[in-house]
């Protein structure tokens, strides 16, 4: 069984057990939430679309880890002009654990 979930503009495939990383969402480490955008449900041969969203499911998921990624740099330069600028940007994510897909 796995869900499709919307989380700050994008998806993810939700299965039990597994964990995936997200744009940062204003939970401390160990705390349960719940994940309500639930777009796809697959049960085996069985699939419910949502349109936008599946009704009654939700998922349930365990923030284990705020962290922040790589930095990358965004250069900015215009040619014959002398103008260069250099600017860096570190991303703030939230690592979830699935703990259960609840099917109402």
């Amino acid at each position: 069984m796995y869900a499709i979930v919307e989380s700050g503009g994008r998806q993810y495939r939700a299965e039990a057990g597994h964990s995936f990383s997200v744009e940062k969402l204003p939970y401390e480490v160990g705390e349960q939430i719940e994940l309500e955008n639930v777009l796809l449900l697959a049960n085996g041969d069985e699939v419910k679309v949502g349109q936008p969203t599946v009704a009654g499911v939700s998922v349930k998921a365990t923030v284990t880890e705020q962290y922040r990624g790589e930095k990358i740099f965004v250069w900015k330069y215009k040619p014959k002009k002398r103008y260069r600028r250099r600017q860096g940007h570190r991303q703030s994510y939230t690592r979830l654990r699935i703990d259960e897909i609840v099917a109402g």
